[in-house]
């Protein structure tokens, strides 16, 4: 059962994203229907469910309605192979620059880009892949530099889809603080249920093509949680 959408919100706050009755569909498809959420500015959200379960596209949704205002990490990042980690990263900030400063950087990385790069390169820990060609990375290398590129993008809003999905726990918990602490509002599509309780303080249930739950992460049960994943 769907429960109050703004329960977990501040009720003083404007909604920075509002869905009422909504549905959605990819591919022709009905994916969620009678969807009714509420997200305000300052929170911490993850969604969660099985494979399926409409993750990708409520947050694909959420992304159209502020796309100038998200820092966007798809699960399919559409990084360039031959583009060292440097210059994949440096795309995020496209928008900042003019053609010709995008071009000369391309050249030759300029001072200022290349010190900001580094500098987060190191707190993704791929600074010594920086100007390696990103399809000679790993996928867990591959998948930092998707981060460093929607960070690098600089925006309020943080949308990530399985964002850390090829990271071990130790690293995937490093680089979700950095995450949340670059950026005013975070949505996060994950898999790891233990993981979206511990970074987040709302969790949105996705089951059967609605909400099965919204609620604070702490008041949320492991029963709850499971029954997500089990067929019914």
């Amino acid at each position: 059962m769907q429960t109050d959408p703004t329960a977990s919100a501040a009720t003083d706050a404007p909604a920075l994203f509002s869905l009422n009755d909504t549905t959605l569909s990819y591919q022709g498809r009905v994916v969620l229907r009678d969807i009714n959420l509420s997200i305000t500015a300052g929170e911490r959200l993850a969604l969660v469910g099985a494979s399926g379960s409409g993750k990708s596209t409520l947050l694909k949704h959420l992304r159209g309605l502020h796309s100038s205002q998200c820092a966007w990490c798809p699960q399919h990042s559409g990084l360039v192979p031959m583009l060292s980690s440097y210059h994949n990263i440096y795309m995020g900030s496209l928008s900042r620059h003019s053609a010709l400063y995008n071009a000369w950087n391309l050249i030759k990385p300029l001072a200022a880009p290349r010190k900001e790069i580094t500098l987060l390169a190191n707190q993704l820990g791929i600074y010594d892949q920086l100007f390696k060609p990103l399809g000679s990375l790993s996928g867990g290398q591959q998948q930092r530099v998707a981060i460093g590129r929607a960070l690098y993008q600089r925006q309020k809003i943080f949308l990530g889809d399985e964002p850390v999905s090829a990271l071990d726990g130790f690293q995937a918990d490093g680089i979700l603080s950095l995450i949340s602490h670059s950026h005013d509002t975070v949505i996060l599509a994950l898999h790891d249920t233990e993981q979206a309780r511990k970074v987040c303080d709302r969790i949105i249930g996705l089951k059967h093509g609605r909400i099965a739950f919204d609620l604070p992460s702490k008041q949320l049960s492991d029963d709850q949680l499971n029954a997500l994943y089990h067929h019914d």
